[in-house]
C-alpha cells in the first residue's frame, strides 16, 4: 500500500534520544565567565597574575579566551548556530543562595539604616544660633525685672543683651553677609535699653540710645520713638525740645493712625500748660475735642479757660465734657436703651428677691473670708455715704448694728453716732455715745473730740479743753481738736492762747477761711482792728464772694471812719446776697446823708419787701421822697402806710403836717385820728402805770432776773433798737425837711459764723484705718456761701 510505504519513510527520519549518555538541553545556562565573578577573584590565577605584572594590559588571544570560557559567550556564533541570549543571574537565584542563604531580593535582612551624621556643636552657624538665644532671653529676663520694680537689675540685663548682641553682629559679618543681620533683633534689644535707662532716669544715656535707633534707616517706623524722646524731655522740664520731638513724632504717624495722633496731641497739650502757654494748649485740646472727645481733653480745656478768664468758652468747654461718655462698664441694672418695655423690665428686677438674695451672699462671702475688716469699713462707708445724703435713719441703723462688733468698729460707729446726736442738739444721747467710743478705744482722737464737744455745749470750757488737749496728744494733726482749743480759749477769754491754737493752725491749712476768719476775729476781741482788717483780706481771697466777710469789713472800715472803704464793702456785700437787712440799712442811711434821696428809696423799698411788718422801712421810703421834693409821691406813700398801720402814731403826724402845707382839706381828718389816737395812748400808759405800781417790788425782782438771763442777746437787740430809733429820728416831727446829722446812723452787725463761731467742729468717722481712725466733719459750712 502506498499509505503504509510512505509511513514507513516517516517513521525512519525519526531518532530517538538516547537515555544515557546524553548531555543536558539546558546544562551551561548557569556557567559564565569566571572574570565577572568578583567573588572568585581571589582564587582566579589569571587575574591574580593579571595584578601582579603587566600581563592583564596585554589583549587577550582567541585561543586563550576561548580557553578560559568553557562554553561560547552569549550571543556568540559556534557552528553557523547563534547562542541564545541568557540572563547573567536568575532572578533571585546565586551562587550564593546556593551555598544556603535565605530568599530576600528586597534586602529586609539589613537591618534599619545608619543615623544620620550629626552636625558639629563648634560650627559657626550653630555658635550664632546659640548666641541669637541668649540675647532673646536676656531681653525678656529685662523686662520680667521691670515688671517686678527690680529696676537696677533690668538695667543689668539689657546691658548684657547689648554687649552680646554687638558680639552677635560681627560674627554674623564674619559668617555671612550684611543683609543676613537679624534687624528685629538689635531693633528690641536697643529699645530695651533705652527704656530701662529712662525708668532709672538716666536720660542722657536714654536719648543717645534713642538717637542710634531713629539715625539708622534700616530701622522702619522708628521715627514713633521721637514721643519717647519728648518725655524724657518733658520730665527735665525743656519744654521747648519736648514740643519739637513730639511734633516731629506726629508728622511720622499715618493719618490712618488716629489713636496714636490724639495721644501725642495730648502730651503736646499738656507740655504747653505746664510752660503757661495755655493758648497754645487750647489750640491743641480743642482739635482732640473735635477728632475724638475724651475726658482728659476735655477737663483740661476747661482749666486752660479758666487760666486765660474766658468764662463764656469755660462754660461751652464744661457743656463738651459732660457730654463725652465715662468710658465704664454699665450696671446690668441700668438700662442702657430708652425702650420703654426695657426700662419697665430694668426696674422690675432691681430690687427684687434675685437681687437682694445676691447682695446678702456677697455680704456674707466678704464676711465669712479673711478680708472681714474690709466688710466692716464697707459698712462704715456706707453709713457715711446715708449721712451724706443726709438718710440719717438709714446711717443710725447702720451704725447701731456696727456697734455691737468688736471694739476698733464700735469705736468708730459710736463716734459717728455721738456726731449725729450732736447735730441734732441731743446733746445727752451725743455724750453717752461718745463715752463708749471712747471707752472702746481710748486714744481714738476722734472720739475725744466728740465727747469735748458734748462738754463744750454743757458750758464746761475747762473740762472740754482737757479732752481736746488729750486728742491732740493721741494725733498731733487732729485738726478739729486744735480748732475747738481755740473756741474754747476764746470763751474763756484768754485770747493770746486761742490766737496761738489758730495761728499754728493757721500753719496747716494754709487757705482755710475759717481758721482765717477766727484770727481775725480775735484780732478785733483784743482791738486791734488794722490787723483784722488785714486777715479778713485773706479771708476775702480764699472766698471773694462770701457776702458775711464783706459787710464785716464794711464794719471795721466804718469804725475806723474810712465811709468810702465801708461803702465799697458793704455794696459788694448787698450785690452778692441781698437780703441782709443790716446791709441794706447801712446803705439806706449811707445815701441819706450823702443826700441821695433816690437811691435811698430803692433799698428802703426793698427792706420793706424783706420785713413787710415793719413800718419804719415805710416811713423811710416817704421821708427820702419828701426830702427830694416828690411831695405828692411822700403823701400817697403815707397813705398807703396809713391803710396798712392805721394806729402807727408817727405816720398819722407826718400825715396832718404835710396835709397842712400843702393845704389839703384831709389835714383835719388826720388831725381828728392823731388826736384820738394820741389820748388811746395815753389811757393805755397810765393803766400800764398803775399796774406796775401795784405789782410791788417782787415783781421788779423778776424782771431783774429775767433781763440777766437775756444778757447774751443783749449787744445785738441794742444795736437793732438803737439803730431804729434813730432812724426813725431823722425825719423830725418838727422839723420834717432837714436831715439828721452822720454821727447818729449806726448800723448793726450779725457776725458772719453765727452760732458757729462757738459751736466745735464736729470729728466723725468716715473709715477705719489701720491703727486709728480718720474723721470728718459733718456740720454746715461755717462760712455761708
Amino acid at each position: 500500500m502506498k499509505f503504509t510505504n510512505t509511513k514507513v519513510q516517516m517513521m525512519q527520519n525519526v531518532h530517538l534520544a538516547p537515555e544515557t549518555d546524553e548531555d543536558d538541553l539546558y546544562s551551561g545556562y548557569n556557567d559564565y565567565n569566571p572574570i565577572y565573578d568578583i567573588e572568585e577573584l581571589e582564587n582566579d590565577a589569571a587575574f591574580q597574575q593579571a595584578v601582579r605584572t603587566s600581563h592583564g594590559r596585554r589583549p587577550p588571544s582567541k585561543t586563550s579566551l576561548a580557553s578560559s570560557i568553557g562554553r561560547p559567550m552569549t550571543g556568540a556564533i559556534q557552528d553557523g548556530v547563534t547562542r541564545p541570549m541568557t540572563a547573567v543571574r536568575a532572578a533571585g537565584f546565586t551562587k550564593a543562595a546556593l551555598r544556603g542563604s535565605a530568599f530576600d531580593p528586597l534586602s529586609q535582612s539589613r537591618g534599619p539604616a545608619s543615623p544620620l551624621e550629626a552636625k558639629k556643636k563648634d560650627s559657626p552657624e550653630e555658635k550664632i544660633k546659640q548666641l541669637e538665644k541668649e540675647v532673646n532671653e536676656l531681653v525678656e529676663e529685662s523686662c520680667i525685672a521691670n515688671s517686678c520694680g527690680d529696676l537696677k537689675l533690668a538695667l543689668e540685663k539689657a546691658k548684657d543683651a547689648g554687649r552680646k548682641e554687638r558680639v552677635l553682629v560681627r560674627q554674623r559679618e564674619q559668617v555671612t553677609t550684611p543683609e543676613n543681620i537679624n534687624l528685629d533683633l538689635t531693633y528690641s534689644v536697643l529699645f530695651n535699653l533705652a527704656s530701662q535707662y529712662s525708668v532709672n532716669e538716666m536720660y542722657a544715656e536714654a536719648l543717645n540710645t534713642y538717637q542710634v535707633i531713629v539715625k539708622n534707616k534700616m530701622f522702619s517706623n522708628a521715627g514713633i520713638l521721637k514721643m519717647n524722646m519728648g518725655n524724657i524731655y518733658l520730665k527735665q522740664r525743656n519744654y521747648s525740645k519736648a514740643i519739637k520731638f513730639y511734633r516731629m513724632a506726629l508728622d511720622q504717624v499715618p493719618s490712618v493712625n488716629k489713636q496714636m495722633r490724639i495721644k501725642i496731641m495730648q502730651n503736646i497739650g499738656v507740655t504747653f500748660i505746664q510752660a503757661g502757654q495755655y493758648s497754645d494748649a487750647i489750640n491743641s485740646y480743642e482739635h482732640i475735642m473735635s477728632m475724638a472727645p475724651n475726658l482728659k481733653a476735655g477737663y483740661n480745656l476747661t482749666i486752660c479757660y479758666f487760666a486765660i478768664g474766658d468764662r463764656e468758652k469755660m462754660k461751652k468747654a464744661f457743656q463738651k465734657l459732660i457730654t463725652v461718655p465715662l468710658e465704664i462698664d454699665e450696671d446690668k441694672y441700668i438700662s442702657p436703651s430708652d425702650d420703654p418695655h426695657t426700662n419697665l423690665v430694668t426696674e422690675a428686677i432691681k430690687n427684687d428677691h434675685l437681687r437682694q438674695m445676691e447682695r446678702e451672699r456677697c455680704v456674707e462671702v466678704v464676711k465669712a473670708s479673711q478680708y472681714v475688716e474690709l466688710a466692716n469699713d464697707l459698712e462704715i462707708n456706707k453709713a457715711v455715704t446715708y449721712l451724706r445724703q443726709k438718710d440719717y435713719n438709714q446711717a443710725v441703723e447702720i451704725l447701731k448694728v456696727l456697734e455691737k462688733k468688736d471694739s476698733r468698729v464700735k469705736s468708730a460707729a459710736a463716734t459717728n453716732l455721738s456726731a449725729l446726736y450732736y447735730m441734732g442738739k441731743d446733746f445727752a444721747q451725743a455724750s453717752s455715745y461718745a463715752d463708749i467710743a471712747v471707752n472702746s478705744d481710748r486714744y481714738n482722737p476722734a472720739a475725744l473730740t466728740n465727747k469735748g464737744n458734748t462738754v463744750f455745749a454743757n458750758g464746761d470750757y475747762e473740762k472740754a479743753a482737757e479732752f481736746y488737749k488729750e486728742a491732740l496728744r493721741n494725733d498731733s494733726s487732729c485738726t478739729e481738736a486744735l480748732y475747738n482749743i481755740g473756741l474754747t480759749y476764746e470763751k474763756l477769754n484768754r485770747l493770746d492762747e486761742a490766737l496761738d491754737c489758730f495761728l499754728k493752725l493757721h500753719a496747716i491749712l494754709r487757705n482755710s477761711a475759717e481758721v482765717l476768719y477766727q484770727i481775725a476775729n480775735i484780732y478785733e476781741l483784743m482791738e486791734n482792728p488794722s490787723q483784722a482788717i488785714e486777715w479778713l483780706m485773706q479771708v476775702v481771697s480764699v472766698i471773694p464772694t462770701d457776702p458775711q466777710v464783706l459787710s464785716k469789713l464794711g464794719e471795721l472800715y466804718d469804725r475806723e471812719g474810712d465811709k468810702s472803704q465801708a461803702f465799697q464793702y458793704y455794696y459788694e456785700s448787698y450785690r452778692y446776697f441781698p437780703c441782709n437787712i443790716e446791709v441794706i440799712e447801712w446803705l439806706g442811711a449811707y445815701y441819706i446823708d450823702t443826700q441821695f434821696w433816690e437811691k435811698a428809696i430803692q433799698y428802703f423799698e426793698r427792706a420793706s419787701l424783706i420785713q413787710p411788718t415793719q413800718v419804719k422801712w415805710q416811713l423811710m421810703v416817704a421821708s427820702c421822697f419828701r426830702r427830694s421834693g416828690n411831695y405828692q409821691k411822700a403823701l400817697d406813700t403815707y397813705k398807703d402806710t396809713h391803710r396798712k398801720f392805721p394806729e402807727n402814731v408817727e405816720c398819722l403826724r407826718f400825715l396832718v403836717r404835710l396835709c397842712t402845707d400843702l393845704g389839703l382839706k384831709d389835714a383835719q381828718e388826720y388831725a381828728r385820728k392823731l388826736k384820738r389816737l394820741e389820748k388811746m395812748k395815753e389811757i393805755r400808759e397810765q393803766r400800764i402805770k398803775s399796774g406796775r405800781d401795784g405789782s410791788g417790788g417782787s415783781r421788779g425782782k423778776r424782771e431783774g432776773s429775767a433781763s440777766g438771763d437775756s444778757g447774751q442777746n443783749y449787744s445785738a437787740s441794742s444795736k437793732g433798737e438803737r439803730l431804729s430809733a434813730r432812724l426813725r429820728a431823722l425825719p423830725g416831727t418838727n422839723e420834717p425837711y432837714e436831715s439828721s446829722s452822720n454821727k447818729e446812723i449806726d448800723a448793726s452787725y450779725v457776725d458772719p459764723l453765727g452760732p458757729q463761731i462757738e459751736r466745735p467742729k464736729t470729728a466723725a468717722k468716715k473709715r477705719i484705718d489701720e491703727d486709728d481712725f480718720a474723721d470728718e466733719e459733718l456740720g454746715d459750712d461755717l462760712l455761708p456761701e
